[in-house]
């Protein structure tokens, strides 16, 4: 029987972001919603027929999100939350319920909170999280899945739709109210399940996608029997290709080769995945897909390798070749990336370049015994060198002081919190509950125009430096109009809180349209590491900037650096060097950064980490490994720093008790965290900890317009002090403000400071 090709999902965004634009400008009522409607028809459609061109057998249906896939199968299967059902006379599910539920107000003027938002698995998606109610009942409502189906259909396509599996989807939500056993709702969940699956089937589909990415983790023995009761209530539909990703499944194996399913697909790419076990394992008659193309890195693949990989296993199963993951994690196509160096683009592959890669893949072991296939693969597999002991790649002088970095980080402590606590507040002299902001301010189109303009070369250096001179000066004035206590510059002079760094590194490439979602329309250009890294000419990155305003104000102003644990998981980096000795060489460029901008006078400095949970393995039993690195990385950053020098950080919806004791290695005076969403239930942990710091939980979310008024802040503030002493709390946003207009900031923040004031007010009184 023929090999077959399959991605596991297609990038939704489009090539020039068409879908991000389209979104915003939806928002911001400059587009109807049949114009935004025609838009994700055409991008599909697009999509479709580049899969086709490239050689896939069977294209995706079913990997467009208005949004986020999780919120879609949400709204599939009726789970809307009660606040938000209420805001309208009837239950219909339409474009205004979606992004009111996905970002806690829509184009109608409504606004009410929005839905937790949290990472998805260990990628920089997000997905916004499913609420879970005790006996709630779930039924067919949202029938996107199966009207873009007919669309595919209509065009002659090959299909194999995608659905997000039940196991996963009650993993990933969250319990409202009564505490219960999510597991109690598969039944009700399975019911919908099945009526889609019926309904595909009478539709002519033989074989459909059900993504279980949870069965890479290591699930509690209820969970597995869950797996095999809700398979059984599943099958005679349509033939199941359980799918996971991210990880690798041996440990699994008994489970999944008892469900009554016909295939699953196995993530090759991962270090320690074993395709001959799973081989050996499954039933005889199972089709087994292979995740041989990497989903989530841009490098191009070693397809010879591959094929001697897979020739042994075609004789004797039913194999399909797929990508590792959905390509969502990836560019859309390498073809409009006309700045590269030539030898250096030869070794990148884009989404529509692995679909290549799969067919070329496909066609070779399907042909063979006939060497002229394996000879191509051979020489498309040569180009992929960027000769590998070149200085450009390898820097002997890095290396030597990093091992000698490594050997004296510890000899090197500063003194314990308890003592730079006093010292500190000595010398800033801050009130209780100290109001600031995470970082960046609200980008205007004339700051975006300054820095694209000098980037094209139509602005001269003195130009540009005076102009975002001006713009810092101006967000200095606002912050002092707000009396904020510590002043943040507003990160003026970055387009990107990782690739601002990356360009004054050594070792790093740029694209021109490398772009990848985030979440909703928000899509990030992740910088890509190719060789060893350090400051270039160990020049300064950002010591100017900060400089220069704390030279026009008497108020503490932060250094914001970006951590290299967030650098490197928000990078696509290179596979020869592990991903600890990557860490280990930008901590010394973020070090070196932090040790002139103390010697200028900055008095405090933030290292932002927002990955640093990101980065743990999926399974737990690798997690203290990583934690322990990673936790010296960091260390080694701030290490030599003095004890007036208050060091911050700031983490981005991260589950912190899982990490809780990581935490507490990174010895850091301050930490400001994401929790407005979770309604502050992250804050436990810190109170059970023995975690003693000061922390700035995220009083409001940023990433929804709702301005909330003071009396929200004062009862947020006295939710929080439940939690921290009113010594160790800091008042400030959830994330930085780049995204918001200052209108809305301005209005936020005010309301923020004056809600400060007045629980500082009657602390002061009461003692």
């Amino acid at each position: 029987m023929a090999i077959l090709s399959h991605i596991l999902g297609f990038p939704r965004i489009g090539l020039h972001r068409e879908l991000k634009k389209a979104l915003e400008s939806y928002w911001t009522g400059k587009l109807n919603e049949q114009k935004l409607f025609a838009v994700g028809r055409q991008l599909r459609e697009r999509h479709w027929q580049q899969q086709q061109d490239t050689g896939i057998d069977l294209l995706s249906v079913g990997d467009f999100a208005w949004y986020d896939h999780v919120l879609t199968t949400s709204l599939m299967v009726n789970n809307i939350p009660v606040r938000h059902r209420l805001c309208q006379e009837d239950d219909n599910i339409d474009f205004n319920m979606l992004f009111r539920i996905a970002r806690g107000c829509n184009q109608d003027g409504k606004s009410i909170p929005a839905s937790d938002m949290t990472k998805w698995f260990n990628t920089n998606y997000h997905y916004i999280v499913p609420e879970l109610t005790y006996n709630q009942q779930f039924k067919l409502k949202w029938i996107q899945l199966l009207d873009e189906v007919d669309e595919a259909l209509a065009l002659g396509y090959k299909i194999k739709p995608i659905l997000l599996g039940p196991l996963t989807y009650l993993w990933l939500g969250k319990v409202q109210g009564k505490k219960f056993n999510k597991l109690s709702l598969l039944k009700s969940l399975l019911s919908v399940y099945r009526e889609i699956l019926k309904k595909l089937a009478d539709k002519g589909i033989t074989w459909v996608q059900i993504d279980e990415p949870i069965l890479v983790l290591e699930l509690s023995n209820e969970w597995q029997e869950a797996f095999y009761n809700a398979y059984f209530e599943l099958k005679d539909q349509v033939q199941i290709l359980l799918t996971t990703y991210f990880d690798t499944i041996d440990h699994q194996i008994n489970v999944i080769r008892e469900l009554p399913v016909q295939g699953v697909h196995v993530d090759c790419t991962i270090k320690g995945s074993n395709l001959d076990l799973v081989n050996k394992k499954i039933p005889s008659c199972w089709l087994l897909s292979a995740g041989i193309i990497n989903g989530r890195n841009i490098w191009r693949s070693d397809l010879y390798s591959c094929f001697k990989k897979l020739s042994v296993l075609v004789k004797d199963r039913i194999i399909w070749l797929g990508s590792s993951c959905s390509l969502l994690h990836s560019p859309v196509d390498l073809c409009t990336e006309n700045n590269l160096d030539e030898k250096i683009k030869n070794c990148f592959s884009f989404s529509v370049q692995k679909c290549m890669e799969l067919a070329m893949l496909c066609t070779a072991l399907n042909k063979i015994d006939n060497i002229e296939f394996q000879d191509i693969l051979k020489h498309y597999s040569s180009l992929n060198d960027l000769q590998l002991n070149s200085h450009f790649v390898h820097d002997k002088c890095l290396a030597k002081r990093l091992e000698k970095m490594i050997a004296v980080e510890f000899c090197s402590q500063r003194s314990s919190y308890k003592i730079r606590s006093k010292i500190q507040q000595k010398y800033l002299k801050l009130p209780i509950l100290p109001t600031t902001t995470i970082g960046s301010l609200p980008q205007t189109e004339g700051i975006r125009k300054i820095r694209l303009d000098f980037k094209s070369g139509n602005m001269d250096i003195i130009q540009y430096e005076s102009n975002i001179k001006q713009y810092i000066k101006e967000a200095v004035i606002e912050q002092e109009n707000l009396d904020l206590d510590v002043l943040v510059h507003g990160e003026i002079e970055r387009n990107d809180m990782v690739e601002y760094f990356a360009e004054r590194l050594s070792g790093f490439v740029f694209t021109q349209n490398g772009w990848v979602q985030s979440y909703g329309s928000r899509c990030v250009k992740p910088p890509i590491i190719i060789g060893d890294i350090s400051r270039k000419n160990n020049e300064c990155m950002i010591v100017k900037w900060i400089s220069y305003a704390q030279s026009i104000t008497n108020k503490p102003v932060k250094g914001i650096l970006t951590g290299p644990i967030t650098i490197l998981h928000w990078s696509f980096v290179r596979e020869d060097v592990s991903r600890k000795n990557i860490a280990l060489q930008i901590s010394l460029a973020i070090r070196d950064e932090v040790s002139d901008l103390e010697n200028c006078g900055i008095s405090i400095i933030q290292i932002d980490e927002p990955a640093l949970r990101e980065g743990l393995p999926l399974k737990k039993s690798c997690w203290s490994e990583y934690l322990s690195w990673a936790t010296k990385v960091f260390r080694i950053c701030i290490s030599g720093v003095k004890d007036e020098t208050q060091i911050h950080t700031h983490m981005c919806y991260s589950k912190f008790n899982d990490i809780i004791d990581a935490i507490v290695a990174l010895d850091v005076d301050v930490i400001t965290i994401e929790s407005s969403r979770s309604n502050m239930e992250l804050l436990e942990v810190f109170k059970k900890s023995d975690y003693f710091n000061e922390i700035g939980p995220g009083i409001y979310d940023i990433h929804s317009p709702h301005v909330p008024s003071e009396e929200c802040f004062i009862h947020r503030l006295h939710k929080m002090l439940n939690y921290i002493s009113i010594e160790r709390l800091w008042v400030n946003p959830d994330c930085g403000l780049k995204t918001r207009s200052w209108l809305e900031v301005r209005e936020s923040l005010r309301n923020m400071v004056l809600a400060a004031k007045k629980i500082r007010g009657s602390f002061i009184k009461k003692y």
